[in-house]
């Protein structure tokens, strides 16, 4: 995996991996700010902000930001997570300069104008309304506040209704000023073009953003009480989270947690849970658990939607895997599938150069690294049983775990 990384004096920093083998380019600016930096008031700003950087810049209006690369096909977009906002783009390789230029520009000199800030207003009110209707979405955001209780890792990424509806442009600016830090921002690309092609449309404009350096600072999560809540909606299926804080981006054993994981119920079909779940039993039409890591910490979750009459028997077959994971030891056959297929899997997802590009400026800002995947190969093949039987029983433990039901009305 080769790459090139360079760091302007601003603290900006420029992360490229060239691919001749695509018409394509893939790139984007990631910033360390996410939603866990707001204050209780501030609940959903990142994300509005994230809406509100389509809506006009200094030298654009919303039609002009939407259309230029729309018009050359190309695509723009952007997401917010709790530690990240990230506005990016897919183009031709001959319009790569189009597109960087715009995502400058949104990223740098968005002006929030307050007419565009009621009507998106009203957009994020939709968006909410939209969650609430999908239990499946919903109960993953609630569960957030079921583990991560009292802390802003544990609000919604979209807010209240009280705090959207009281943003004012002000705001945005405040938040803006205090949140970024030039040292915690990168650009990354991922296509068919040149590093001295991606500098020298870069480096002019990128230069010219002042240094700026944050006083802010995160608050770490440390108190975990494992709690069970109930919710009755007018739903048709039982929905279940089961889960609890997991290792953050730093621990040692992160990657081992990760194959645990794969094993309990990843994106294959044969995943210890669907297989118990859907392809025995028929409780379900699919069964997950996801792991999510911070830099403070992580999350481990199990998430899945039944009848209410086979709620009481998914609960226990589920409980009953995760006593297996912990009593039981995987076989030396076992556990060798199991390492190729999640190496097979994140092989696979270094061919996806879009998310291989987010992937880059995030690792970039996180550890300030990008680990090979030949690394990462290594820790798992290096993987026991013996440690996937201790890791089990410290995230699996059933009295630690939370648990958030909806059931129907």
């Amino acid at each position: 995996m080769s790459y090139n990384i360079k760091a302007l004096p601003n603290g900006i920093r420029i992360v490229h991996q060239e691919v001749t083998h695509t018409r394509l380019v893939h790139c984007g600016f990631i910033l360390d700010i996410g939603s866990r930096d707001e204050t209780k008031e501030q609940a959903g700003l990142a994300h509005f902000w994230e809406h509100m950087a389509f809506k006009g810049t200094q030298k654009r209006k919303s039609f002009h930001i939407l259309n230029r690369l729309e018009s050359v096909g190309g695509e723009l977009n952007a997401y917010t997570t709790k530690e990240k906002i990230c506005f990016y783009s897919s183009i031709l390789k001959e319009h790569f300069n189009k597109a960087a230029e715009l995502l400058y520009d949104i990223t740098f000199h968005s002006t929030f104008p307050v007419k565009q800030i009621e009507k998106e207003r009203q957009v994020i009110l939709e968006e909410m309304a939209m969650y609430r209707d999908s239990p499946d979405d919903a109960i993953q955001d609630e569960f957030d506040e079921v583990v991560f209780q009292n802390h802003s890792l544990g609000r919604n990424i979209l807010g209240t209704e009280d705090t959207v509806g009281s943003f004012t442009q002000n705001d945005f600016f405040d938040f803006i000023s205090t949140r970024m830090d030039t040292s915690k921002i990168v650009f990354s690309v991922v296509g068919n073009i040149s590093f001295k092609k991606v500098l020298r449309q870069l480096e002019p404009k990128l230069n010219q953003i002042p240094s700026k350096k944050s006083l802010y600072q995160r608050s770490d999560f440390r108190h975990y009480q494992p709690k069970t809540e109930t919710i009755y909606k007018e739903i048709s299926q039982a929905h279940c989270a089961i889960g609890k804080p997991a290792y953050s981006l730093y621990h040692p054993d992160r990657y081992k947690l990760y194959l645990l994981n794969n094993i309990l119920g990843g994106p294959s079909m044969n995943s210890r849970l669907n297989l118990a779940l859907r392809e025995k039993y028929g409780y379900v039409y699919s069964v997950e658990s996801a792991y999510q890591v911070y830099k403070d910490t992580g999350f481990i979750g199990i998430f899945y939607g039944t009848e209410e009459k086979t709620f009481k028997k998914a609960q226990k077959l589920v409980l009953r895997e995760l006593k297996r994971l912990r009593e039981k030891k995987l076989g030396t056959m076992q556990l060798h599938m199991a390492k190729e297929q999640a190496i097979g899997q994140m092989a696979m997802a270094e061919e996806n150069h879009a998310a291989l590009m987010l992937v880059f400026g995030k690792s970039l800002l996180d550890k300030g690294r990008i680990d090979s995947l030949d690394h990462i190969f290594s820790l798992i093949r290096n993987t026991t049983s013996e440690e996937l039987q201790h890791i089990a029983n410290e995230m699996f433990r059933e009295d630690e775990l939370s648990f958030l039901t909806y059931l129907p009305h």
